[in-house]
């Protein structure tokens, strides 16, 4: 008997591994294709009010981080509550064997991708405005509108009533549901709390497609869940925003500072005193001279003989940045308040400077700055932005190695530095705080040059961030991310620490499959291919 040699049998045996293994590829192939086009026609067939696009979906995949982008099958361009239930209860009909997952955009503000669902189907919540907003005057004033709705558009109708939401984020060309599903950060947070503080009720989408009221009376896990909760648990559709009386004017005041401690030891006591001013935030300023005579030129120095002497030699300054409400009948008593107010604080005497804009003015101030940088080019560029929460006892520590060593200077954009009170923020929502009393939201707002290469170029300032990061860890700071872009779940399990656990509850109990909010990088939809 003749046997054939090894070397023949070995090339045979890899010949019959290569060819199943080919015919399996082929097979899922088939069976990918085949999925894909009856994802498709299953949601061509939906009953609809509004409509789903399938070529005109690249949009969905850009954001304002402008970083990452992700394709996905579908944009739903939806006109009612039903058309978002109808569309993620046939997502989870169709069960772990289909891919597909759901996320809800916004106005694009994202930054890591968190609002973008690769092969996935994006809700386009602007298109949806639900019915008309409603403001409701009264001892509780509170305005009902939609989740799609932007906080500019809430801020000219409320004020149509003499009322305006009491918490506001510095730019107001958002969505009603994207800033809710975060916080919601401002300078009236330390008298307010963030926005999610001053909601009534909401009506939500689970990751089920069911439609439910909730608030803290009715369905409050979901509620509390869903506020800060990074679109985890459901799609907010309808919110209940409290409100005040609005006022008419706004006294603009911003003050130098050179040491640290001064700046910040005024700022906390601004945030804890009871006749105070009613919006208090800071920012830093590196390595930029001549600053006064590039100062905003809506505010006038009070003293402009010695605020020409002032020079800034490229020194590391903190800006204090305050405004005080009125309505003209009272610009006597406000003057007066101001100037009391001003006499607590240590701030250097010639960099007084104040302006006297209207409140809408005041309030939609970013969107000045945002009309310049589009006639620039400048708009749509990455923004690899980090955001941190830093306790109280440990921000000098932070402001000693960052602004004195780690960053060179801040002509990247803006850094802002500024105290809130924790006993104004609700510890029952998805919200992950640090463990102190009073903590310091720490904003680094870059934007990058596309080509650069230098400092001014996104890999740098990446490198930047990674260093902060780097040194909060090593030197056990205790920061908390705000806005947080994780790609881990063990680092999304550190993030939120001992509340990972009521987390993942509110998970499997409203979105069972991680049908909801894939961008955010915290569940991955469990896939099966049999």
């Amino acid at each position: 008997m003749r046997y054939q040699p090894v070397s023949f049998l070995r090339e045979r045996n890899i010949l019959s591994i290569r060819s199943f293994l080919i015919l399996i590829l082929t097979c899922i192939t088939i069976k990918f294709n085949l999925g894909f086009s009856g994802t498709l026609s299953s949601l061509q067939t939906l009953p609809l009010n509004g409509h789903f696009s399938f070529d005109e979906i690249h949009h969905a995949a850009r954001d304002f981080g402008n970083r990452y982008r992700y394709l996905p099958l579908a944009v739903l361009h939806p006109k009612s509550v039903s058309d978002i239930a109808i569309t993620i209860n046939h997502v989870w009909q169709m069960g772990p064997g289909s891919e597909l997952t759901v996320a809800a955009r916004g106005h694009g503000h994202s930054l890591q991708g968190q609002a973008q669902a690769h092969r996935g189907v994006v809700i386009n919540m602007e298109s949806f405005r639900g019915p008309q907003m409603q403001v409701h005057p009264g001892k509780n004033p509170y305005v009902d509108v939609s989740g799609g709705e932007l906080w500019i558009n809430i801020l000219h109708e409320s004020m149509k009533y003499g009322l305006a939401p009491k918490s506001w984020t510095d730019y107001l060309h958002l969505t009603v549901g994207g800033t809710l599903s975060n916080a919601g950060i401002s300078g009236q947070a330390f008298r307010h709390g963030p926005q999610i503080s001053n909601v009534h009720q909401l009506e939500v989408v689970t990751g089920k497609g069911d439609v439910l009221n909730c608030s803290e009376k009715q369905n409050a896990d979901l509620f509390h869940g869903v506020l800060g909760g990074l679109g985890q648990f459901g799609i907010i559709t309808r919110a209940q925003i409290s409100l005040e009386p609005a006022p008419k004017m706004v006294k603009w005041i911003r003050v130098l500072y050179s040491d640290f401690s001064a700046f910040t030891r005024d700022q906390e006591h601004l945030i804890s005193a009871e006749n105070r001013f009613d919006y208090v935030e800071g920012f830093v300023i590196i390595n930029r001279t001549g600053l006064l005579n590039n100062w905003r030129s809506s505010f006038n120095p009070e003293d402009p003989v010695q605020a020409s002497q002032f020079e800034s030699d490229g020194r590391t300054l903190f800006c204090l940045e305050l405004t005080k409400h009125f309505n003209s009948d009272k610009i006597d008593m406000i003057n007066k308040e101001i100037e009391n107010l001003l006499s607590e604080l240590s701030y250097i005497s010639s960099t007084l400077f104040m302006s006297e804009v209207s409140y809408i003015e005041f309030l939609d101030r970013v969107h000045g700055s945002e009309v310049k940088l589009r006639s620039k080019g400048l708009w749509e560029v990455p923004h690899p932005w980090l955001n941190l929460l830093v306790p109280r006892s440990k921000i000098h520590n932070f402001a000693q190695e960052v602004f004195g060593n780690i960053l060179t200077d801040t002509s990247n954009g803006p850094i802002l530095v500024y105290p809130v009170n924790k006993s104004k923020w609700d510890n029952r929502t998805s919200i992950v705080l640090p463990d102190e009393d009073v903590f310091y939201l720490v904003a680094f707002l870059s934007s990058a040059v596309p080509s650069s290469t230098g400092t001014d170029g996104l890999e740098h300032i990446l490198t930047q961030n990674r260093r902060i990061l780097d040194f909060c860890e090593a030197a056990e700071i205790g920061v908390k991310q705000y806005l947080p872009h994780y790609t881990t779940q063990k680092e999304w399990q550190a993030h939120f620490g001992p509340r990972w656990e009521i987390f993942m509850q509110r998970k499997s109990a409203y979105d069972p499959l991680a049908i909801l909010a894939p961008g955010q990088k915290i569940f991955q939809k469990a896939i099966s291919i049999l």
